[in-house]
């Protein structure tokens, strides 16, 4: 349900009476995964999607349902072999749907935290007694909550916690608790919707292709910056797309950054600068840092050049492991548009431990969620330099 809070939140606070369906449980191939939410307000208007569009009119009368009876039901939608034209999931999977109106609680103060950017998790029973489903709390990073799941005090401090975790991690998924907040009795199952600030993408080098990687950037949905030491060349009239944009030497900002807490585990970096001066000292601190993602352009040659000086300043092979240079995956880039699309497929891939090669054909899953390998992570293998001296 977050992943429309914005929207959401508008529609609330002009009085609408809205219904959601979320995707709290998948299997198999499917295609969205838990927290993508369906909304639909008495006028019959609707946002978002649980399916990509396989069940979207079955889950809407749903949700018109539960605006008429105010009642909160979950549903599950699979593949049907026997009916061309039943409702299911023409791509094997299942999803499990909870559908509940909007009416108080706690759920409104969820959707104005998340549209403001702010840190939270909305923890809802998804699976439980009857009489439970849906109920709710928002849990804060300091552990605080509000709302309640009903029964024992002990039940909401359990589930508290739990969200708490997953919060930490940024993560959204479910959890199971005791029906008395211990690991003893009838099991609840919780849905964990985390809301954190976007990721960052920090672009060091106000060139033409850092323009068109900013705009890729926002479009996957991070917070971007543009690093430059040169006030000529890191304007906004050059970079209006852009979030920040800091006139600096690229490892005094990345140093300061990191010690003012502005980076974490989600954090790419991608140097462009394709300059000696500023990408050695520049990633002498970046492969020390624990963050997502640290790519470098440049040709081959200048690759072999940059790790020699590199090693010269004291960064050990493990750290060098950790560069994708030359950046982007093999997509026979020339133009800066190309260029960053071969960038951004790069960093997916390494998010999401996907392969970078074709599907077709392929034996591999289309949807990845493993962990990307610390050492490098999945891809090196396609990765291949963009085009050209660059």
């Amino acid at each position: 349900m977050l992943d429309i809070a914005e929207e959401l939140h508008r529609w609330v606070g002009q009085g609408r009476d809205v219904a959601v369906a979320t995707v709290v449980a998948v299997g198999g191939s499917a295609p969205r995964q838990p927290g993508a939410a369906l909304a639909v307000d008495g006028g019959g208007t609707a946002i978002g999607s649980v399916s990509g569009g396989c069940v979207e009119g079955a889950v809407y009368d749903l949700c018109v349902q539960a605006l008429d009876d105010g009642r909160t039901v979950a549903e599950r939608f699979g593949y049907s072999d026997e009916d061309a034209f039943a409702v299911g999931l023409t791509c094997g999977g299942t999803i499990d749907v909870l559908v509940s109106p909007v009416r108080g609680g706690v759920v409104p103060a969820a959707l104005a935290a998340a549209a403001a950017g702010e840190t939270a998790a909305l923890a809802r029973i998804v699976a439980g007694p009857d009489g439970l489903l849906g109920r709710a709390l928002l849990v804060r990073p300091d552990g605080s909550y509000e709302g309640s799941l009903g029964g024992p005090p002990a039940r909401d401090r359990a589930a508290a916690g739990a969200a708490r975790a997953l919060l930490d991690a940024g993560r959204t998924g479910t959890v199971e608790i005791g029906e008395d907040g211990s690991r003893c009795g009838q099991p609840l199952t919780l849905l964990v919707e985390s809301s954190v600030p976007a990721p960052r993408m920090i672009v060091f080098g106000a060139v033409d292709f850092a323009s068109a990687l900013v705009r890729v950037g926002k479009f996957l949905g991070y917070r971007v910056t543009v690093c430059d030491a040169r006030p000529v060349f890191a304007t906004r009239t050059r970079f209006p797309e852009a979030d920040e944009i800091v006139v600096e030497w690229p490892h005094r900002y990345l140093e300061a950054a990191s010690a003012a807490g502005g980076l974490d585990g989600r954090t790419v970096l991608c140097v462009l600068t394709h300059d000696a001066k500023f990408d050695v000292p520049l990633l002498e601190v970046a492969l020390r840092l624990p963050v997502a993602y640290v790519g470098a352009m440049g040709s081959r040659r200048t690759h072999e050049d940059r790790n020699e000086r590199l090693r010269e300043a004291g960064v050990t092979e493990a750290e060098l492991a950790r560069l994708r240079s030359p950046i982007g995956l093999d997509l026979g880039a020339r133009t800066p548009e190309e260029t960053a699309l071969s960038i951004g497929a790069e960093i997916v891939a390494h998010r999401r431990g996907g392969s970078g090669v074709p599907l077709a054909g392929a034996h591999t899953p289309i949807h990845h969620d493993g962990p990307p390998d610390p050492a490098g992570g999945p891809g090196d293998t396609a990765r291949e330099a963009v085009a050209g001296e660059l």
